[in-house]
């Protein structure tokens, strides 16, 4: 699965496991709820899916040239492992209302087949080859994937577990 994601995977696994369908309803005014958080999350997973089979489908990596916004925001996030607080989730990303319930059936799944579908893109296109334009980030290879999905789920479980904290 690759340590970055496998670490994610076991920190999402702790959370869910101690995660009552009441604490996926809490959640400070105007921020989202465990469940929203996840729900993103697994969206995340998804979109990067989808972008993952693509490039399998064309056969060919689908990076393009990166800007230097780029690069300065794959430096703060990839490089330095630091998830910006506030910043704005991309439109497809945002919480669309599944069920705690729903959504904690189905994310270690989509992280599963995410982690698969970045190494076979690793295996087909090589370690060093940009996949898929990340809509922040810009291109990334697969193990830059795999890092941005760990510290961007490190910063959400982070929050998931100050919301459980709140309601204890």
């Amino acid at each position: 699965m690759g340590s970055h994601l496998e670490k994610l995977h076991a920190e999402l696994q702790g959370i869910l496991a101690n995660l009552s369908a009441e604490a996926c309803e809490k959640a400070p005014v105007g921020k989202w709820n465990a469940a929203q958080i996840l729900e993103h999350l697994y969206l995340t997973y998804k979109g990067t899916n989808k972008g993952i089979a693509k490039c399998m489908t064309e056969g060919k990596p689908l990076g393009t040239m990166a800007s230097m916004k780029h690069h300065v925001s794959k430096l703060v996030v990839v490089t330095l492992g630091h998830m910006p607080r506030g910043a704005k989730a991309p439109e497809r990303s945002m919480p669309r209302g599944l069920s705690g319930d729903e959504v904690r059936g189905a994310i270690l799944a989509e992280m599963e087949k995410m982690a698969a579908g970045l190494d076979e893109c690793e295996r087909r296109f090589g370690a060093r080859t940009k996949i898929m334009d990340h809509p922040i980030l810009g291109p990334l290879t697969a193990n830059e994937w795999r890092k941005f999905h760990w510290v961007h789920g490190r910063h959400h479980a982070r929050q998931i577990r100050e919301r459980v904290k709140m309601q204890g």
